[in-house]
């Protein structure tokens, strides 16, 4: 994928979640206590039509002829949503005729019929972690152990938005100095590639070139957050 590619399929994936509200604007708490200007929350990709669009966003963004995501055999989704993320998308790679595997996780092992923490196919090769965003990457240290543990190779990550933002800091305090980011982490501790739809990035040209004064007004607040917080 040509950088032109890639920078036109987040902007509409940045349309498609402002149009689909999941993407808002406002003044939202996040858990570190920042006062963030916009809130993503995929949960409410929360209908066929939406997901199966968010599907297509995923699927294009891995299946680029050039400077796509990382070579995978399966594909892994870390309870709660990335089980729906990577259930979806597993339909549409095969729509497009890759048919790959699928595993998810329980949140508590079970004890009864097939028992275990793990559903799905059996764990084996190259194996790729479907999210919606990375927070922290408590989710992927703990997907990355049981994929491992269960014989498989943890290839990379694929989520929807890079927030590119620092971890660690308090709401008004020292807003992370030097801490890298939640993707930075799982890039340069865990070595696994991070594969994003959209950046935060790409938000603000979104932004910066909306038609609407309405919408454009955020830019500012974003940029602000970004400048304070932002890797």
């Amino acid at each position: 994928m040509s950088d032109a590619d890639d920078s036109t399929l987040a902007l509409e994936f940045v349309q498609f979640a402002l149009e689909a509200g999941v993407l808002r604007f406002g003044e939202f708490k996040t858990k570190a206590g920042r006062l963030s200007p916009y809130f993503f929350n995929a949960g409410l990709f929360d209908d066929g039509a939406k997901l199966g669009r968010l599907a297509e966003f995923y699927a294009r963004r891995l299946l680029a002829p050039v400077d796509a995501g990382p070579p995978f055999d399966m594909l892994f989704g870390p309870a709660y949503k990335g089980i729906t993320l990577a259930a979806t998308l597993a339909v549409e790679l095969a729509r497009r005729g890759r048919n790959v595997p699928l595993a998810f996780n329980r949140k508590e092992a079970k004890d009864h019929g097939e028992g275990g923490m793990l559903i799905g196919a059996p764990i084996q090769g190259r194996v790729l972690i479907v999210d919606d965003v990375i927070s922290a990457g408590t989710s992927v240290r703990e997907s990355v152990a049981m994929i491992r543990a269960a014989g498989g190779t943890p290839c990379g990550v694929a989520i929807a938005l890079d927030r590119q933002e620092r971890t660690g800091g308090g709401p008004d305090g020292d807003p992370g100095g030097a801490a890298p980011s939640a993707v930075q982490f799982v890039q340069q501790q865990l070595q696994l590639p991070v594969v994003a739809i959209a950046t935060l990035a790409d938000l603000l040209q979104y932004l910066r070139h909306a038609d609407a004064p309405a919408l454009a007004a955020h830019a500012g607040p974003v940029q602000a957050y970004r400048d304070r917080y932002g890797v």
